[in-house]
């Protein structure tokens, strides 16, 4: 049995919290990463 793995580390928009807190009141997902926290390591 083989286990692929994928490199991530934390999104750097959103600090990895999956989310923006907005100054008005409220919260906004990440477009990056949408949500997650987790940005995927790019193999280029």
């Amino acid at each position: 049995m083989t286990v692929n793995t994928v490199d991530t580390k934390p999104c750097e928009y959103c600090s990895g919290v999956g989310y923006f807190q907005l100054l008005l009141g409220g919260s906004e997902t990440c477009s990056s990463c949408e949500g997650t926290g987790q940005q995927m390591k790019d193999e280029n």
